[in-house]
């Protein structure tokens, strides 16, 4: 069997279940079963601490897990990025009280709190920076206040905890960050588990793919296709069929979900009241 590690808990946690689950997998029924044998695909999922992941899968505990490219760098476990997955997107940055520091340059002899040590120290070596790493789990925004530290380095979303603290961030970001099906580097499995893991990728992409399009269906007088065509042209090409008698033809693309009603808006101004829309589902591949 394919073993798979799952975070257990925190903002990586839901979503990755989420995906699993719309990929078939079978879901845990609750938070206290940490380990689900999926027989019917071959798997078994571990659900672990996301910052203890990347520890199993170099150990070859585990084969595969899905976690944080931040945790995973900050683990310095060697690994092979298979799929990133679209969630829990985030960026790592600098952050001091307002107006005292413009640019990472600036960080030499300072004293930084972090709940991610190595991956700060990795930055910092990387441009010859010496600076005292201070770890800290969590709630590093009160380490400046409390006198532990001089600079934090923390995830930053929407910037309002670092304002209520007093702090902003700056200098350039120290690395974007979302979840990533990943592996060992040279992991070699058994056949069985080797086709559990091409089964899994592809499914994965399979749900990232209908997340992000949508099938557009609808009927338009063939006097407008080329029209239309240009409007929705599909992720490769729309599937354009004639319609008895000729004069109207039914067309099926498949398109970005963001933009469906921008394109359905435009399909009508097209063809003013002739064009029927007759179906937008999720796509599925």
């Amino acid at each position: 069997m394919l073993r798979i590690a799952v975070p257990n808990k925190g903002a990586l946690s839901e979503p990755a279940a989420d995906l699993l689950h719309e990929a078939g997998y079978r879901r845990r029924g609750s938070a206290k079963e940490l380990v689900v044998v999926d027989e019917d695909n071959g798997v078994e999922l571990f659900h672990l601490r996301p910052r203890d992941i990347a520890v199993y899968v170099g150990s070859g505990t585990v084969d595969v897990g899905i976690t944080g490219q931040d945790m995973l760098l900050d683990s310095r476990t060697p690994a092979d990025e298979i799929l990133p997955l679209g969630f829990a997107g985030s960026t790592f940055r600098f952050a001091a009280p307002a107006g005292t520091r413009s640019d990472v340059s600036e960080l030499q002899g300072a004293r930084i709190a972090t709940s991610y040590e190595n991956l700060v120290e990795d930055y910092l070596s990387e441009r010859g920076i010496t600076a005292e790493v201070v770890h800290l789990d969590g709630a590093v925004e009160s380490s400046i206040r409390l006198g532990v530290a001089d600079v934090i380095a923390d995830v930053v979303e929407t910037g309002t905890t670092l304002r209520q603290a007093g702090l902003e961030p700056f200098g350039e970001a120290i690395m974007t960050s979302q979840a990533v099906l990943f592996s060992r580097p040279g992991m070699e499995l058994e056949a069985e588990a080797a086709h559990a893991l091409e089964v899994l990728e592809r499914r994965i992409r399979g749900v990232l793919v209908a997340r992000e399009y949508v099938m557009l269906d609808y009927d338009i007088p063939t006097e407008l296709l080329e029209r239309a065509v240009e409007i929705t042209p599909g992720l490769q090409s729309p599937t354009v069929s004639p319609l008895h008698g000729g004069e109207w033809s039914a067309v099926r693309a498949m398109v970005d979900s963001r933009s469906a009603h921008r394109m359905m808006d435009e399909l009508y101004d097209a063809g003013a009241r002739a064009i029927l829309v007759t179906a937008i589902q999720a796509c599925r591949i």
